[in-house]
């Protein structure tokens, strides 16, 4: 074969596997508008050697013949495997790609994609291997978990697969090649704009969902739009100004405290400063939602990460007043925290108490009640751990609140406008 007929079919080629991309894409706008823009930031691009596809959050990498060959053997696959990479990007799977154990990420948002896929139920989505693949999420739904990327992680880090299952587990899920998902030193389209695109198609996806299945969708796009907080950060919105009795080496004068030793006689001219500005923690709520739905275990495990804050970041003075108040329906205790080794007993011997019915608004009666007859002189804010189900207040406090969720729950619609939401990683509390 000369050299201009080689040319020729391998232009041949790459405008056949052109059309075929093309014709995938135009498949999945006509079924799915709300991923529209998702669709218009994926830009393909033929790359020779790409196994399935292969994504960095901007190109869809292709190889020419192997998108052909897919295609041929079932036509459905091209169409599955652009909506298995869209997928990621609209539920944040790559952003994450640094902070985890790859192959078991790998795995679990492979599980969580083809599952958001499949629940579609889509006639030109459909391959020969969704059978085998139905029997898997039917495995992990049986354990309890929902199939979404950080709670099949979850799951798959505390109960390891024999590396056989694993391996064929990770065949079968096999979709697109995620080696463009690790550290980039400069983001085509950042993890903020892909959110964007996220929140868009999550608002889109009420009208496209009524009377089909797409509550896979609805809650891996929750999870990918669910802001994470760095609870360390987050607790630094409640400290307020004040003396410690501590050497200020930064407004100390060394050399006119070196001069008066040297001309005096070893007496120094200037002192350190003994009183230093600190920015701290002085007066605070935990509140702990012990209702029946809340584990004994996550709520210890929440009051020692938080404890681990205190202590390893210097945010409370060494005198402090933090009330740990527990409640489910009614307070049913009331522990006052004066410093650490108060708090460390606390964490060590004390009890929960409650496991009855959830009703916020009994703490907040009673922090009102404590600052007026003075017992609470200076109440920075309140952070109220929870699963979010059970009755709110009407009416906002005249302090901060911020009611915290574990990443596990989705946050409930039902709390009201001016209560602050913030979700945190189970994760960091384990660790």
């Amino acid at each position: 074969m000369t050299a201009l007929k080689k040319e020729d079919k391998a232009a041949r080629i790459s405008t056949l596997a052109a059309q075929i991309i093309q014709l995938s894409r135009d498949r999945i706008l006509m079924h799915m508008r709300f991923l529209d823009v998702a669709l218009a930031a994926l830009l393909p691009q033929e790359k020779a050697g790409v196994s399935g596809f292969s994504c960095d959050g901007r190109h869809l990498y292709y190889d020419a013949q192997a998108v052909i060959r897919a295609y041929r053997k079932e036509q459905a696959s091209v169409m599955r495997m652009m909506l298995h990479v869209l997928f990621h990007f609209l539920f944040s799977h790559s952003f994450r790609y640094d902070k985890v154990e790859k192959e078991v990420w790998d795995l679990a948002v492979d599980l969580a994609a083809e599952h958001a896929v499949m629940e579609l139920m889509l006639p030109e989505t459909e391959l020969k291997s969704d059978l085998r693949k139905k029997e898997a999420f039917s495995y992990f739904e049986n354990q309890g978990v929902k199939l979404t990327a950080e709670k099949l992680y979850r799951y798959l880090r505390k109960n390891p697969l024999a590396v056989d299952e694993q391996a064929f587990l990770a065949r079968l899920f096999f979709m697109d090649d995620h080696d463009g998902w690790g550290e980039r030193e400069e983001l085509v389209i950042s993890l903020a704009e892909w959110k964007r695109i996220s929140e868009r198609a999550k608002a889109e996806l009420k009208s496209f969902s009524q009377g089909k299945n797409a509550g896979a969708v609805e809650e891996n796009l929750a999870e990918a739009t669910t802001d994470r907080v760095d609870y360390r950060a987050f607790l630094r919105r409640f400290v307020v100004p004040g003396e410690v009795v501590k050497s200020n080496e930064e407004e100390f004068d060394y050399i006119a405290y070196t001069y008066g030793l040297s001309q005096y006689g070893n007496v120094p001219i200037v002192e350190p400063h003994e009183y230093r500005e600190v920015n701290q923690i002085h007066d605070f709520v935990i509140a702990i939602d012990t209702s029946a739905s809340c584990r004994g275990e996550t709520v210890r495990a929440f009051l020692r990460h938080t404890y681990s804050i205190m202590k390893t970041s210097a945010c409370f003075f060494d005198e402090m007043l933090v009330h740990i108040i527990q409640c489910d329906h009614e307070v049913r205790s009331d522990t006052v925290i004066h410093d650490q080794g108060e708090l460390d007993a606390f964490l060590t011997k004390g009890k929960l108490v409650g496991f009855g019915s959830t009703d916020f608004r009994p703490v907040f009666t009673y922090v009102d009640a404590l600052i007026e007859r003075g017992e609470i002189a200076n109440l920075k804010g309140m952070i109220y751990f929870t699963d979010g189900q059970g009755v709110y207040p009407e009416k906002a406090p005249d302090y901060e609140t911020v009611f915290a969720f574990l990443n596990e729950n989705e946050l409930p619609n039902t709390a009201p406008a001016w209560a602050v939401r913030i979700c945190i990683d189970e994760d960091a509390l384990s660790e």
